[in-house]
């Protein structure tokens, strides 16, 4: 069975869900859901404690003052995962195992995960330290990506709100956690990087061990896989899949302008509050702890009522308003509780923007039986090619004018694109209302 894109409406769903697929796909327990949630929290920790605070800190032990160091760092990362991701999302839609089709890949992706953190914290100079991270994003990027796509095999539509909500929460809430627990420890750089992604090999490992993956020996075959094939499985056709395509597009504008702030977080409040670089894990202490409301009520709550009223654009784009108008408070900022304020605001877009479009993605994937892996890798690709071209970008941004860097023009360049890319959204997807 194909869920089709462009399905009538049934029982009050938005138009792309397809009433087969609603009968075809049972609710996952609630065991089920718990699993689901830690790994995704886990793997989160793993991935975005090093971008936003240890790689910040290390890097200003090995090259202090090379502020736009860490924006190519992080862009090797991300063009890493871009090359890997469709990769191994496509191999997985083809894997026949006793173990399914997506376990194989959790594993592999936690194993290298956890090969990164010691190549990243003895690191001697900036290219290892890059090469550390290259390895991270690969091995965690791979472990969270195939726990996406087991949402994508299993999520009947009732429960995607609902559960975007709370996967979309654990990945606000795991940054904050993990960056509370290195706080305690900044001085020891082993531990910085070593605490998240021994947090998240223990829940990725229980969900791994406990999760449900069918047996895939017996699912249909595939044709053979050639480089050719396997090259054209990168794109896709804009115009047979538009709910899609356009979807993608307003993500990607999206992300490019939350990866130009993310990138440089610690930078920004060093520079605007007058702080030491390892000084600022005080402030993104405090930050990060005031955030969790922010994160429970944009997660949960928006990923509910987006079930609840089975409307899912208008909430992604007052997501994306809301963290334009953060990243305008923020622009202008200069004292810490200013910055908190804008910090908030954006905490509560991010969170509800992320819930319900995640809820989207699901909604408007296609070919989900036989390629929801190679869509998923497609839909990363909205998030991951900003993450390569938003800290090239960055370092001009805040060259503008004289004097300090410019992180007024950054932010505001931020808002603009987060704003332009929830509009995208609301008018240009016509089957999801």
């Amino acid at each position: 069975m194909t869920v089709s894109v462009t399905a009538a409406p049934v029982d009050g769903l938005s138009p792309a869900l397809d009433p087969n697929e609603e009968q075809a796909l049972p609710s996952i327990p609630w065991w089920g859901i718990a699993l689901l949630i830690a790994a995704t929290f886990g793997a989160g920790m793993a991935m975005i404690v090093p971008m936003a605070y240890s790689l910040a800190v290390r890097l200003d032990e090995l090259a202090p003052g090379r502020t736009e160091v860490l924006g190519y760092i992080l862009g090797t990362g991300s063009a890493a995962t871009l090359l890997l991701a469709p990769l191994t999302g496509i191999l997985s839609d083809r894997t026949r195992s006793r173990w399914g089709r997506r376990r194989p890949f959790t594993v592999i992706g936690l194993l290298i995960g956890i090969a990164s953190v010691p190549v990243m914290a003895l690191a001697p100079n900036v290219f290892v330290l890059a090469l550390g991270w290259m390895l991270s994003t690969v091995g965690w990027g791979t472990s969270a990506g195939s726990i996406g796509n087991w949402q994508a095999d299993r999520l009947p539509p009732h429960q995607r709100g609902k559960i975007s909500g709370f996967t979309g929460l654990m990945m606000q809430l795991s940054p904050v956690v993990g960056i509370l627990l290195v706080a305690q420890v900044r001085d020891q750089t082993l531990l910085v990087f070593a605490v998240p992604a021994a947090i998240a090999t223990v829940f990725v490992a229980l969900f791994v061990t406990f999760a449900g993956d069918p047996d895939s020996r017996g699912q249909r075959e595939h044709d053979r896989l050639t480089v050719a094939g396997l090259l054209k499985s990168y794109v896709f056709r804009p115009r047979d899949v538009p709910d899609f395509a356009w979807n993608w597009l307003g993500r990607f504008v999206f992300f490019l302008g939350l990866t130009l702030t993310t990138s440089f977080t610690v930078y920004f409040y060093a520079q605007r509050l007058e702080l030491a670089v390892p000084d600022v894990a005080g402030v993104m202490v405090l930050t990060s702890s005031l955030s969790i409301g922010t994160a429970v009520l944009g997660s949960i709550g928006g990923g509910w009522l987006s079930d609840k009223t089975a409307r899912r654009k208008p909430l992604t784009l007052a997501g994306a308003a809301l963290f334009a108008v953060g990243c305008v408070i923020a622009a202008f900022a200069h004292d810490i509780v200013t910055l908190v304020l804008g910090t908030l605001v954006s905490s509560l877009g991010i969170a509800l923007f992320s819930a319900v479009g995640q809820a989207l993605v699901l909604d408007v994937l296609p070919e989900r039986d036989t390629q929801a892996g190679r869509y998923m890798a497609i839909t990363m690709f909205a998030q991951k090619i900003p993450g390569v071209l938003a800290p090239i970008a960055a370092p001009a941004l805040l060259v503008i004018g004289a004097g300090a860097q410019n992180f007024t023009a950054l932010y505001l360049t931020a808002a603009g694109l987060a704003l332009a890319g929830g509009l995208i959204i609301a008018l240009k997807v016509r089957g999801i209302r």
